[in-house]
């Protein structure tokens, strides 16, 4: 690992979070980001950025005020449309002095390095930057940081750390997998004449695909699979300079996910990371919710401390169980170790699931109580996790009615959207200190919910964690195939009804953390015993199944 300097300490790594909103910077700097990037929609690679100038500027300084530094993306790869605006963008970066500016085109880093000789420049993960001598070219053209490809291999990186000292690197840790080297695609192009290399992807690789056949005649004919043919023949793939091996093409009712990859996640070897000293951690996600920045910034930034407070005893399970409430494809170490295995991708399902999901944000603290906007769907009995950013422990709360600003009448339920704001008064918390309330959930604090899963869903998950589970080397892949046709067995199936398959159970029971205004646990006399026991946990850590049914007597 590097040293700094300065005070001859270990140089810590950054936590570099996306930011595709103001509200979702600010989100990311108050739940532990160092760093954060963004773009303008017209000179990024991210056309539905919601940034304008003035959003910048403010965001720069919010963040500068909290001691996090601020990279803008002008990553773009330029055609001779795009370069007369890249005058007004040099301007408007010599005003707002960010702290970085993240660039892919050579053309426009020399440019950049002309006209504002005084920025710092980042060389995107775009430019497909594999080996130390293209780090090397890079830092002698005069660039203070290299982002590295995806596709660099662990060994790889310890060796560009090795003999790159003086150069900055970042790479990625967590986010989306391009099904093509790093954003190199024209799928997109081909299929909805949207530009991936010009920030435009429209995600071909995730749609769903049917296999056709088409007869002599030039006609076309959908292939109807079923019981009394599906076992007579499979579609298979066959690359020219491999014969014999074959690709099964796979099919459920809905159609093929053949190029749909995991999302990537680097939390499991987050250590070895830390432990060559990669200047900048990255996360993707500029277009994902405020929810997930919370989530993923605070359990990146507590693994991170954790890490350096003890390497030895640093352990990624508690970290990781915090990252599964977010929605995703499933996770996969990339090519941390080398080739890709079939591991990491889907080829049963493409959505992002989760047992959680975003429930709201807190927009107001008043003297007695919390202004929230609700994000999703809330039924009464619903149990709602306050996200604290500065703090370990969240916190519970069980609630059966709800008042929202400019309603008389109170509800049992609410709906999501920028028009519903809830009214949550202090008093709701009954074993909370206000005081401690107004400290740690300051305005842009998180709130999520479970959230019902069909079985279809929970069988998604289920696999997910068992792949992980073989990719890290914890377990064989003996079960792997089992579970993939377990999985398939419900897709295709009349979904089930909505129902709660996690420890909620709506008004009906008790799912044993002790939320604040849980009536069941905390007046029913069945629980007696459960209270005594839940007091000497940790608040909100949920009682097993055996516990309960032993205090529940």
């Amino acid at each position: 690992m590097k040293a700094d300097t300065k005070n001859n300490q270990p140089k810590r790594s950054e936590l570099l979070m996306p930011a595709g909103s103001l509200e979702k910077l600010k989100v990311s700097v108050l739940y532990g980001a160092d760093a954060v990037y963004l773009g303008t929609p017209d000179m990024s690679l991210r056309t539905k950025s919601k940034f304008s100038l003035e959003d910048i500027k403010e965001g720069i300084i919010f963040a500068h005020e909290h001691n996090v530094r601020i990279y803008l993306t002008l990553n773009l790869f330029t055609h001779n449309k795009d370069i007369p605006k890249i005058d007004a963008y040099i301007e408007t970066l010599k005003d707002i002095q960010p702290d970085g500016v993240i660039i892919a085109d050579p053309g426009v880093f020399t440019y950049v390095q002309e006209c504002a000789p005084e920025l710092n420049l980042h060389v995107s993960t775009q430019a497909n930057v594999c080996s130390w001598i293209t780090v090397d070219f890079w830092k002698k053209q005069g660039a203070d940081l290299v982002v590295l490809a995806r596709e660099v291999t662990f060994n790889e990186l310890k060796e560009i750390r090795e003999r790159c000292q003086d150069v900055k690197l970042e790479t990625f840790v967590h986010g989306a997998m391009c099904m093509t080297y790093s954003g190199r695609c024209l799928l997109s192009n081909f299929m909805a004449e949207r530009g991936a290399n010009q920030g435009n992807c429209a995600n071909s690789c995730r749609w769903q695909y049917k296999v056709g056949l088409r007869l002599n005649d030039g006609s076309v004919k959908e292939l109807e699979l079923n019981e009394e043919n599906m076992e007579l023949f499979e579609f298979v793939l066959e690359e020219g300079h491999r014969p014999g091996e074959f690709m099964p093409i796979e099919e459920d009712s809905r159609g093929s996910y053949i190029l749909n990859s995991k999302d990537m996640c680097m939390m499991p070897k987050l250590d070895d990371y830390l432990r060559i000293g990669i200047d900048s951690l990255k996360v993707e996600g500029r277009n994902k919710s405020p929810y997930y920045m919370a989530v993923v910034a605070g359990a990146y930034r507590r693994a991170i401390d954790d890490y350096y407070a003890d390497p030895k005893s640093w352990n990624a399970l508690p970290y990781m169980r915090e990252l599964e409430t977010i929605g995703n494809r499933g996770y996969t170490l990339g090519f941390h170790d080398g080739r890709l295995k079939n591991f990491a991708h889907n080829y049963e399902n493409t959505k992002a699931v989760a047992s959680w999901e975003y429930g709201g944000i807190i927009r107001e603290v008043k003297k007695d109580g919390f202004i929230i906007e609700i994000k999703n769907h809330i039924i009464a009995g619903d149990v709602l996790e306050f996200l604290p950013p500065n703090a370990n422990e969240t916190v519970f709360l069980r609630l059966y009615e709800f008042e929202l600003i400019g309603k008389k009448e109170k509800l049992n339920e609410v709906h999501g959207g920028p028009q519903h704001q809830l009214w949550i008064p202090f008093t709701a918390f009954d074993h909370e200190d206000p005081d401690l309330l107004k400290k740690n959930f300051p305005p842009f604090s998180i709130i999520r919910k479970e959230t019902s899963l069909t079985e279809e869903e929970w069988q998604r998950l289920k696999l997910d964690k068992l792949a992980q589970k073989i990719e890290i080397g914890n377990t064989s892949d003996s079960q792997y195939y089992k579970s993939v046709e377990k999985l398939q067995e419900t897709i295709g199936e009349e979904l089930m009804d909505k129902r709660s398959k996690t420890s909620r159970s709506g008004v009906e029971g008790c799912c044993g953390r002790g939320c604040n205004g849980c009536l069941m646990f905390w007046n029913d006399s069945q629980y007696e015993k459960a209270r005594a026991l839940l007091a000497k946990k940790k608040h909100g850590e949920m009682l097993d199944r055996n516990m309960r049914e032993e205090t529940a007597d």
